[in-house]
């Protein structure tokens, strides 16, 4: 399919860690503007592709390129002050305040030896704010639940105002609560502030629901993509996934709704 922009892609991708090959001959991009939702089985290569559009991860073969330059020519802060991501596990540096965490967002922005500034401060409480974590401010990130720590953490990547955001199964150890209340914000930040997302999601129909473009990965190969009304099908999640289901319509949201039948037989 043709993309409109996009500032952010991936050319002829081999990705893989050592000499275990995830994924090859990968075409990827992600369309400007738009909630990308990654999907698929365990082990196809969402969270290391999602790694490697990052630069976390050098792919074996191929590039990414970030507003048509490739991305290993950027040095790490110039990524950073243009690519926001979340990644799986991310690990707390030290006993911090959750201000604290949220604040090393903003390193990006700041030029060496400056004081913290006052769009650092505003940064950081409307990230908190638009998470819900305000009032844990003053609290060690290490007495948190693992659902108050996950907003923490994404409180960080608003706070880094990068217009591209790419989230690894952002809503991990989320409540069912806090799973939609943080997808509707990252809705909102597509809808109405233009931040071009990129996540990493199991639940299908939160996928469905909440993202405008799909890209749905088996074993390493792209099997579709596309807006989500456009390329769900039975006869896809039955190809990804090696499930029967009916499609409906989401009664309040109108998007498709997967209704599983079980396992196809074996």
């Amino acid at each position: 399919m043709t993309h409109t922009a996009t500032r952010l892609r991936g050319d002829d991708l081999t990705l893989g860690y050592g000499k275990k090959i995830v994924a090859e001959n990968l075409q990827v991009a992600i369309p400007d503007g738009h909630f990308t939702a990654i999907i698929g089985p365990n082990g196809c290569g969402k969270s290391t592709l999602l790694r490697t559009l990052s630069r976390l991860m050098t792919p074996i073969h191929g590039n990414v390129f970030l507003d048509g330059e490739q991305i290993q020519r950027f040095n790490s802060k110039e990524v950073a002050r243009r690519v926001g991501l979340l990644a799986q596990n991310a690990t707390t540096p030290g006993d911090i305040t959750v201000q604290e965490l949220v604040a090393r967002g903003r390193y990006p922005h700041q030029p060496m030896f400056t004081r913290w500034r006052k769009e650092d401060e505003a940064a950081v409480n409307k990230a908190m704010q638009a998470t819900g974590i305000t009032s844990l401010a003053a609290q060690s990130v290490d007495t948190l639940s693992g659902g108050q720590r996950q907003r923490a953490w994404i409180a960080m990547v608003l706070a880094q105002e990068t217009s591209i955001m790419l989230l690894d199964e952002p809503t991990t150890w989320l409540d069912i609560s806090h799973q939609i209340d943080l997808l509707e914000l990252l809705s909102d930040l597509n809808r109405t502030q233009g931040y071009t997302l990129a996540a990493v999601l199991h639940d299908l129909n939160q996928a469905c629901r909440y993202a405008t473009h799909l890209i749905a990965l088996r074993e390493g190969k792209i099997v579709a993509e596309g807006a989500p009304k456009e390329i769900v099908t039975p006869d896809l999640i039955e190809r990804i996934y090696g499930m029967r289901c009916m499609i409906i319509d989401d009664p309040v949201a109108g998007t498709p709704l997967v209704v599983p039948l079980g396992k196809r037989a074996v």
